[in-house]
Formats: structure tokens, sequence, C-alpha cells
């Protein structure tokens, strides 16, 4: 091996977004502000196991009351951090029934997302959420649109526009990490079948500037990794844009996952996910770095 590893190349825009952090950042602060009381967030708080263990160790577990193998958790007392994907409204009410103490750290463009969605399911318009169905913030934005319909892709779009039960009246809500052009992309396929059709402009800026650092990224480097959870929807969509855009490309979670390969490379560039913590991102960097 080398005595010294690859150049390293960072994208202009990675790691956690504004949304994230200000979720992480609620829940140590719930930590320390409630330290005799349990403290859960309501699912993963993000989809990266480093980050999950670094809430554990401050006390912060994670409530999964939606698995059908989950043990009931009494939650009386307890404080319930609502993470950053947001929850349908009837879960948080079913929380505070309990005598939940829900600290709030929905991100604020998901709340725009839902309260678009209760407006428009209000007005009488089909809400069709553009995203992934098994997605928490998705779930969170149909549980405030009864009666919504959900397209993961424009292959599902064009198959609601031939069908029965496409809507004469709609809404068009992205998920808020779906890329512009899978989304734009929807909206073309929905357009000539839906007189009524309000797309609205819900797209984080933050995943657009990733993509577009990335895209940027992959013009300058021999290989790309990208940091971040396997889970995270995200982190997969920057691995499929580094698949397409590099010859070599990976994901690790770690940095004891780098595949030898990259530390041969004359240039190696790193992206990393919304919800990947910056301490991973400066250890990737320096073991690439020192060729080890």
């Amino acid at each position: 091996m080398k005595e010294s590893g690859p150049i390293v190349v960072r994208a202009k825009v990675l790691g956690y977004c504004f949304g994230v952090r200000r979720a992480v950042d609620m829940a140590v602060k719930a930590a320390a502000q409630y330290p005799r009381q349990p403290i859960y967030t309501y699912g993963p708080l993000i989809h990266n196991p480093q980050a999950l263990d670094f809430l554990k160790d401050r006390g912060i577990t994670v409530l999964d009351d939606e698995s059908p193998q989950a043990e009931p958790v009494r939650v009386q007392g307890a404080v319930v951090i609502i993470r950053a994907h947001g929850v349908p409204p009837e879960i948080r009410q079913r929380l505070e029934e309990q005598g939940a103490r829900i600290v709030d750290a929905t991100c604020p463009r998901v709340v725009k997302s839902q309260k678009l969605a209760a407006q428009f399911s209000a007005s009488g318009y089909t809400v069709i959420i553009a995203g992934d169905t098994d997605h928490g913030e998705v779930a969170g934005i149909a549980g405030f649109a009864p009666g919504c319909v959900i397209v993961e892709n424009p292959g599902e779009a064009e198959l609601l526009a031939k069908s029965a039960r496409c809507p004469q009246k709609a809404a068009l809500i992205a998920q808020t990490t779906i890329s512009q052009g899978e989304y734009d992309a929807i909206a073309l396929a929905l357009l000539p079948a839906i007189p009524d059709l309000r797309v609205c402009a819900t797209i984080c800026p933050a995943a657009t500037e990733r993509q577009q650092a990335l895209e940027e990224l992959c013009g300058q480097v021999d290989g790309v990794l990208v940091i971040g959870g396997r889970s995270s929807a995200n982190t997969r969509r920057l691995l499929s844009t580094a698949q397409k855009r590099c010859a070599l490309s990976a994901l690790i979670e770690s940095p004891d996952e780098i595949p030898e390969r990259f530390f041969s490379l004359p240039r190696t560039g790193i992206t990393a996910g919304a919800s990947t913590p910056d301490e991973i991102i400066e250890q990737t960097a320096a073991r690439l770095s020192a060729g080890e």
C-alpha cells in the first residue's frame, strides 16, 4: 500500500441537513432537561446507526409501537420526540392521550407539506404524494389527507393517469428528499390527465443541493464514496447518482467499510447523506488520506 492515500475531494454540500441537525439538537437538549424521565424517539430519529448509538449513550431509545413484534411501551410520564420525518396526527393524539410529553422535532419543511396536504384535502382536492410508500415522512403527510394517493415513480404516475381512479382535481406534494428530475417527470405524467392539478414546491433545497454538488464532484475524481445509513432514502439516491456518473462508487456507513480499491485511487471524492454525522465524515476523510 502507498505511504499515503488519495487526494480527498469533498462535495461542496454534504452531511447533516438543517432539519436533521435540529432534531438531534432537540433530542440532546431534552435528555438534559428531563434527566429522570424515560426518553424515546418515535421511530429512529434519523437513519444512521452511529447517530442512534450516540443518542442511546445519552439515554434516548427508539419507541417502535408500529411493529407487530414490538413490546408495548408505557409512555405515561415519558418524553417522546417526534422525529424530523413527522408523524400522522392520530399518532401524536394517541401519545398525548397516553400521557406522554411531546417534543416535536418535525422538520419545518415537512410541517409545510403536512399543512398543504390538510388544506387541499379540506378543499376537496385529492392529494397525490410523490415519494417512497414506506418512508416515515410520506406516512406522516398521508395522515393529514385521508384518501390520498402515493406514487413512487413516473411509471406509477402514468398508470394512475390512465386509470379510472384518476382524480379531476388534485394537489401533488413531493417527499422533501425526492430528486427534482423525478418529481418533474411525475408531474409531467399527471398533467394531461388531471384538468386541475396543483403542483406544490415542497422539495427541500438541501436535497437538490446535495445532488448537484455530487454531480459536480463526479467530474473531478476517480471514485466516489457515499457515506450514510443504508436505510436512508436520500443516501440511496446519492449512491444512485454516483453510480450513473462515476465509474467507481460505493456506499459505506463507517470508515471501517472503505473498500481497499479506493485507497489506491489518485483522487477519491466523498459525499454524505443528510443524516450522516460530521465526525463520521471527518473520520472517513482522515482514513482515506492516511492510506489505511
